[in-house]
């Protein structure tokens, strides 16, 4: 039986017309981006983050990929909130406990801009966890999430079968605590069989291609929604953080925060 929607509740992603295109995201979807480049998900994500600490929504972010210094940099000023946490997996992942990284703890204990938690051993997937449902469990409200990302977890974790496990106990869990996931997977790493059992268990998936220098975004999935878009690719281009469809006949999106995407 399709849950109706109405009976959930409607929060906005950051970008308007991918509002329009899902008819909403609402507290419990787990999203999963499948990234052709490995770079397209960001604006969304970042969007996602702007949205969420401006109205005071606690937001944790799990990184895999990016040690804390380059992704502060890489958020500027969409870290400084005291709603961000930041649970860093990656210094002693792919990082591997390097002075180059760790350094940065002592280097900044006394200035940081947000919250943030230093996994100490994150090739086990059960203290990954632990950490984020702990974190989540000191927060009030809707508490949203962005995992960076389902491909950084499997180059640590070593297989597919791994991830598809730490993600079938995660989605569920995730979606009866009444969050919002933002999960990122590059799509050219990951065997069809992956992609397919991860949009199976997800709430949302959506595929962001780039063919000849053209965006696009297509919507695979999207539960409790009767979408007529559903498969069919919508162009759309970027600057800073302005997504603006073609739909939109190139019109100005939501948020301009006068920031590069630093990649």
């Amino acid at each position: 039986m399709v849950e109706n929607p109405l009976h959930k509740t409607r929060i906005a992603s950051g970008v308007n017309q991918l509002d329009r295109l899902l008819g909403g995201i609402f507290i419990g979807d787990n999203v999963v981006w499948h990234d052709d480049a490995g770079s397209l998900a960001s604006v969304f994500y970042l969007n996602f983050i702007q949205e969420s600490t401006s109205q005071g929504k606690p937001l944790i972010y799990v990184s895999f990929d990016r040690s804390p210094r380059n992704l502060l940099e890489k958020l500027g000023p969409l870290a400084e909130s005291e709603h961000f946490t930041l649970l860093d997996c990656f210094t002693y992942g792919k990082g591997a406990g390097s002075d180059v990284f760790s350094n940065f703890y002592e280097e900044n204990s006394s200035d940081l801009p947000c919250r943030i938690i230093c996994v100490d051993e994150p090739w086990e997937v059960n203290k990954v966890a632990d950490s984020f449902y702990g974190i989540h469990s000191e927060l009030d409200g809707d508490v949203r999430f962005v995992f960076e990302s389902l491909t950084g977890m499997q180059e640590l974790w070593g297989s597919e079968d791994n991830i598809i496990r730490f993600y079938a106990h995660s989605c569920p869990r995730l979606y009866e605590l009444n969050t919002i996931a933002y999960w990122i997977l590059e799509k050219k790493a990951h065997s069809t069989r992956l992609r397919a059992q991860i949009n199976q268990i997800a709430q949302v998936a959506i595929d962001l291609s780039v063919k000849r220098g053209t965006t696009s975004l297509t919507i695979l999935k999207a539960e409790a929604r009767s979408l007529e878009n559903l498969n069919k690719p919508h162009r759309y281009w970027v600057k800073d953080l302005t997504v603006s469809f073609e739909t939109e006949k190139h019109t100005t999106g939501q948020i301009d925060l006068g920031m590069r995407l630093k990649e």
